[in-house]
């Protein structure tokens, strides 16, 4: 593992950090990220979480992270809830959708003033979301609203395959539900609202002052968190504490390399910072 590791040895203008697998996994932080967070706090670096789950909205991250020891502001989180509603309300104000997705996201729809609906003679745009109450009826109204009345078009909240748990584990997300939707009716999905969408990077920075190329985007799966960064020109830390290993990162040519590969997620603040505080691996 030694021979990709490596770590900033500078600080950066503001980090933005996936969550699941980055921060914490399951109900329990990641050795050294409470600290981590904290030290660019008390320097008065911008941090910004971002999520691609949808089945939870930003104030149940607030209340997560909270449990965790970890306060954080609501303004400071954006996961594919808000890109979701967020682009509904700004290009389909009035548009009827039909939302395959849980609670946290059809509510979020609703208070944004979005009709959704089930009968697929109205419906205009199906989305397609991390929905475990996904059944055959739901694919049957999306079928037809798309393919039989050919009227409505596909979006998705976020292109990930599976959602990772504890232990190896994991179950399968939103990029299972499209799939379905495009076998059946022979559409492409058209519009992605998480991760690599340079839509999450526009939410997770507004309002704050800095140059993207000296931010950096911090997290453990390689096709959205890294890619997303290589997209947009933003440096990039990988974490081996998720998804991606460090094989994975090895089979990537030059260009697909994230700028920093971490072992644990505290060795992003620069080994200087270390040595300042007395921190050892060990604490």
């Amino acid at each position: 593992m030694n021979d990709i590791v490596n770590a900033p040895t500078d600080f950066q203008q503001a980090y933005v950090f996936d969550m699941d697998g980055t921060i914490y996994l399951g109900d329990h932080l990641l050795p050294g990220a409470k600290r981590m967070i904290e030290e660019l706090r008390q320097r008065g670096i911008p941090v910004r979480f971002l999520s691609n789950n949808p089945t939870k909205d930003p104030q149940q991250y607030v209340e997560k992270l909270e449990r965790l020891g970890l306060p954080t502001d609501i303004s400071d989180i954006s996961n594919t809830v808000v890109t979701t509603t967020n682009w509904l309300k700004e290009n389909h104000p009035d548009a009827k959708v039909f939302a395959i997705a849980e609670e946290p996201l059809k509510n979020s729809l609703r208070q944004a003033g979005i009709q959704l609906s089930e009968d697929p003679e109205e419906i205009d745009i199906v989305v397609s979301s991390y929905d475990r109450g996904f059944d055959y009826r739901k694919l049957q109204i999306a079928f037809d609203a798309i393919w039989f009345h050919k009227r409505a078009f596909l979006v998705q909240t976020n292109p990930d395959r599976f959602c990772p748990f504890p232990g190896g584990r994991g179950e399968p997300d939103c990029a299972a539900m499209t799939a379905a939707i495009e076998a059946c009716t022979g559409t492409t999905c058209q519009v992605n609202f998480g991760k690599p969408s340079p839509v999450m990077l526009t939410a997770a920075l507004a309002g704050l002052d800095v140059d993207v190329a000296h931010c950096v985007m911090v997290g453990d799966r390689l096709a959205t968190d890294i890619q997303m960064a290589l997209d947009t020109g933003m440096g990039s830390a990988c974490v081996l504490t998720g998804e991606a290993t460090a094989d994975d990162i090895r089979a990537l040519d030059a260009a697909h390399r994230p700028t920093w590969v971490l072992d644990r997620i505290d060795k992003l603040i620069p080994a200087s910072a270390w040595t300042e505080r007395g921190w050892t691996e060990n604490d």
